[in-house]
């Protein structure tokens, strides 16, 4: 675990540094005043990561998973630049994504027809999401490889700091009047393709990418196993993608582009509580890959009952100081007033966040063992589940409704899953700490909440994060509640000592 514990942490340090640049983005996006953005061209632009991920789900073709599940078999059997994993999944790609283009092309009469009235930004720009979703699609093939080799950090960087920056310095052009909105969503649309470029030209640099266009003995003894795997994580990648980003379109349709910038203003504020469990889940990808071929399976539940433990009281620590200052914050920041009303979205976002959380690393377990299929299943099930529900409760309810609609659906989803490997490898990752983490986090937000709450402006959110953030410290460390912050404080000491 010291591997993946030291691999995350400066995955998150990176991530939470690309968060704080996008806060500036979200910040010039939403802000009162000359040169801002509307909430419809800010909506426009989740439009654009929305429709992108699900073009990149059914562009893939279901390959991604596949570049690190069996990179280990190619890794031991073959020299490095015999490996010919990365050029037939950059076929398969482009296959894919010609496949989606042609889609595309004919579903345009489609969108026009239903989001012309609402939206109609959707409508001008349809046609500039296809490079936005072609370079997300290549960076993601990219991103698997890096997961393969356990080579994280640059990844990470690339796609949540690297990202915003690049994005940023275009937003500022546009804020500035050095270009038109037009031009703005036209930059807009290369930002993957730029930092697939990056990181292409990296790993050929490293020595770490090649094409061999010869196919190795690897690629024949494990084609059809590949392929079958592929079919099906195919089919769940796309229900997981679509149950992701429907909320989008939904509100689009019935309540318009601007009200979509609420909802992703209220997802953005949900999101910083994943940034953890991403990067974790980045770096145990090939970790468990690995335990997976070797048969360790106490290894295999070490990781997964850690990750259950250290990700819930992450999340419970950042969901507290969210919520503890998001008002005071909105207020002190001169936000447009229209944002406001996502407040109770992001309450109900964040129970989402630490649910998903807490039930650890069950996907990427699932994901990494020779039960894959399962999460196909368990992707059916959720989106049958949850389509019906947010069409319903975003049309009768607005975002709330949407909100209330993800709490169900992956509540459900989280169950199934800790069901599945809890019957199948009787993993049961829970115990006491797991109940008293939740403790801990009620009665620090709640003493936190009495003593600060009459606090105003800027000193009443540092006083008031400071005392939540000290209280949760104090009771992992006083509780021993994860091991690892044991072994962190430990080896501390030990740095310190050597000084």
């Amino acid at each position: 675990m010291g591997s993946i514990r030291r691999q995350t942490i400066q995955s998150s340090i990176l991530v939470y540094i690309g968060f704080f640049i996008g806060a500036i983005n979200l910040y010039y996006y939403t802000r009162i005043g000359n040169g801002a953005f509307t909430p419809e061209q800010f909506g426009l632009t989740r439009i654009f990561f929305d429709f992108s991920q699900n073009m990149y789900a059914f562009g893939s073709l279901g390959i991604i998973p596949v570049i690190y599940k069996f990179y280990p078999y190619y890794k031991d059997n073959l020299e490095e630049h015999d490996i010919d994993l990365m050029t037939w999944a950059l076929a398969v790609s482009l296959i894919g994504f010609l496949l989606v283009l042609i889609a595309g092309y004919l579903f345009q009469p489609f969108f026009v027809a239903h989001f012309s009235k609402g939206s109609k930004l959707i409508v001008t720009y349809y046609f500039w999401m296809f490079p936005f979703a072609m370079g997300m699609l290549l960076f993601s093939v990219m991103e698997g490889f890096c997961w393969a080799l356990q080579k994280t950090v640059m990844s990470n960087f690339l796609k949540e700091t690297g990202l915003r920056i690049i994005t940023l310095a275009f937003m500022l052009l546009y804020y500035f009047r050095f270009i038109s909105f037009s031009q703005f969503i036209h930059l807009f649309a290369f930002l993957y393709l730029i930092i697939f470029g990056i990181v292409a030209w990296v790993l050929t640099k490293s020595k770490k990418l090649h094409f061999p266009f010869s196919i190795s003995r690897v690629t024949k003894k494990f084609k059809w196993k590949m392929f079958s795997m592929q079919a099906l994580i195919f089919g769940g990648t796309c229900i997981a993608s679509l149950a992701a980003t429907i909320d989008s379109f939904i509100i689009a349709k019935f309540q318009g582009l601007a009200v979509v910038a609420v909802f992703g203003v209220a997802q953005y504020a949900a999101n910083l509580i994943q940034v953890p469990q991403r990067s974790i889940q980045s770096v145990s990808a090939g970790v468990l890959s690995r335990a997976w071929k070797d048969k360790n399976m106490p290894e295999i539940f070490r990781i997964y009952q850690r990750s259950c433990i250290n990700l819930l009281l992450i999340s419970i620590f950042i969901f507290g100081n969210i919520w503890l200052n998001i008002q005071p914050a909105l207020k002190e920041l001169h936000i447009q007033k229209t944002y406001e009303t996502g407040i109770g979205v992001v309450f109900i976002l964040g129970m989402v966040r630490i649910i998903d959380a807490g039930t650890g690393l069950n996907n990427i377990v699932i994901g990494t063992s020779s039960f894959w299929r399962f999460d196909f299943l368990s992707g059916v099930v959720l989106l049958a589940f949850r389509l019906p529900l947010t069409y319903y409760l975003i049309k009768n309810y607005g975002i709330i409704g949407s909100a209330f609609a993800e709490l169900s659906a992956f509540g459900l989803y989280n169950l199934i899953r800790f069901e599945f490997l809890r019957r199948k490898f009787g993993m049961q990752p829970f115990n006491q700490f797991n109940l008293k983490a939740l403790f801990l986090g009620i009665i620090s937000f709640i003493l936190t909440q009495i003593l600060l709450s009459n606090m105003e402006g800027w000193s009443g959110i540092i006083l008031r994060t400071i005392l939540f953030s000290s209280l949760m410290i104090l009771g992992i460390i006083q509780g021993k509640l994860t091991p690892d912050a044991t072994q962190l404080i430990a080896q501390f000491k030990e740095k310190w000592n050597r000084k």
